[in-house]
């Protein structure tokens, strides 16, 4: 099997609108498709991160809380690429989103914060 790269994360919101608006408006991902399921009550909202990635965002009525911190065993978080970690961390605190202090990843030197998305997923910023 050849990868090469990542197509989608698939994320399941607690409040459609509200995650909608940070995604779109404050982290600036592109709208690709928004699908209305009326079977499932749910919306599928489908937004471009770059070329080759996607995050699928999900509704669900009553979706179950997220059962465990970011160090249990599965996903732990989503990091995305940034250029400029000071400018990042400003702009989000401008959109009242608190972040953890800038930290150096001990491997590579680099820059790297986390904060999170208003169902406390936690994201990670990581300066390239």
């Amino acid at each position: 099997m050849k990868t090469i790269g990542i197509h989608h994360i698939a994320i399941i919101c607690s409040d459609y609108e509200k995650s909608k608006m940070f995604y779109v408006n404050i982290l600036g991902f592109a709208i690709i498709k928004e699908t209305f399921r009326a079977e499932r009550n749910s919306y599928k909202l489908d937004l471009r991160i770059n070329n080759y990635t996607q995050i699928e965002l999900f509704s669900f009525p009553n979706p179950p809380k997220r059962l465990s911190n970011p160090e249990a065993c599965g996903l732990r978080h989503l990091a995305f690429c940034i250029e400029n970690i000071e400018e990042t961390v400003a702009y989000l605190k401008l959109h009242n989103i608190e972040t953890e202090n800038i930290r150096i990843d001990e491997v590579t030197g680099r820059k790297f914060t986390f904060f999170q998305d208003p169902d406390n997923l936690p994201l990670e910023i990581y300066e390239v």
